[in-house]
């Protein structure tokens, strides 16, 4: 008999099919592994039907419809690989991208989207992206109950075309992130997919009682439960996560850290970088080192964040202290 040439010979089922089984193997939804069906069933390539990589100290563009076929494949072969990708940039300042795919199923996994009185959880998404997340969303939990949003209207609208290519339908909404949407809630679950500098108020007061939030703060990945509009609480999680600054009514200047006469041995550890990121204009860089030291380098899961009423803090081991610093 002849050998079928059928589907799976598609390079492109192929590169996915690959994908999965890498982020299979990294752990990423073994807490939920509905999501291996949604990461095989959506196609990356129609949500980065070109992107950007670094070359020569600026940016090289690669595209699907390249006449060659050396550099489409180089196309396809990123598109499907476990890594992120620029996707919108301008004046040299990165403005978008598409996550490293074991992060997004990670986050997807961390998300725990189980039914809410018999029904599909409500998501709404901050930063629409290419809109590869909205459609895994949509895929597992129904066009209806996924929202997405961005500042960008050229970022909202490419959105939009790739999730109508890939058969998805979720709303897709321009607007400032940090003000969340209130014309789409009540949501049982938030996901930034921007790092912030706080919880904006906003979500909170959209989301019901119980409901979760998970979003990159300095750089990892904070999850908190929404009691009510003024009060939420939560850890952050063991993973790193770098995401572009989320742009809106949550834009800060960039707080300003004088970190000369550090070791370079502590600068070079991850961990006590996202502890300068966490403090950064609460706690002066040398006394965040006394305190990394002193408490045996604390991992990421020693901290969390608490909002209350108009005060907002991130603390070490304990809510009430002693080691607290605003938001």
């Amino acid at each position: 008999m002849g050998t079928h040439a059928g589907p799976a010979a598609d390079p492109a089922v192929l590169a996915r099919a690959a994908l999965v089984r890498e982020i299979g193997a990294s752990g990423a939804w073994d807490d939920d592994p509905a999501w291996r069906e949604a990461f095989e069933a959506v196609p990356r390539q129609l949500f980065v039907p070109y992107y950007y990589v670094s070359a020569g100290g600026g940016y090289e563009r690669l595209w699907g419809e390249d006449p060659d076929p050396g550099r489409r494949e180089r196309w396809l072969r990123g598109a499907y690989a476990d890594a992120p990708l620029a996707t919108r940039v301008r004046d040299g300042e990165l403005l978008s991208s598409s996550s490293q795919p074991s992060l997004m199923a990670k986050m997807l996994a961390e998300l725990a989207v189980g039914e809410v009185d018999g029904d599909s959880c409500d998501v709404l998404e901050i930063g629409a992206g290419t809109g590869y997340n909205a459609a895994l969303l949509a895929h597992r939990l129904g066009d209806a109950h996924v929202t997405t949003v961005d500042l960008d209207p050229e970022i909202t609208e490419s959105a939009r075309r790739h999730l109508t290519a890939a058969g998805y339908h979720p709303a897709v909404v321009t607007g400032d992130g940090a003000a969340g949407c209130a014309e789409r809630a009540p949501y049982d679950r938030i996901i930034a997919t921007c790092t912030l500098t706080s919880l904006p108020r906003p979500w909170l007061a959209q989301c019901r009682p119980g409901a979760r939030i998970l979003a990159p703060l300095a750089t990892g990945l904070i999850s908190v439960e929404v009691r009510d509009a003024e009060h939420a609480e939560g850890r952050f999680l063991h993973t790193p996560a770098y995401f572009v600054p989320l742009r809106g009514g949550g834009d800060r200047a960039p707080r300003e850290q004088h970190i000369g006469g550090l070791p370079r041995r502590a600068l070079q550890n991850e961990l006590f970088r996202f502890l300068l990121e966490l403090t950064a204009g609460s706690l002066d860089p040398h006394e965040a080192l006394a305190l990394w030291q002193r408490e045996g380098r604390p991992n990421r899961e020693r901290f969390g964040v608490t909002v209350s009423g108009p005060y907002a803090w991130a603390w070490l081991d304990d809510p009430e202290g002693p080691y607290v610093w605003p938001l």
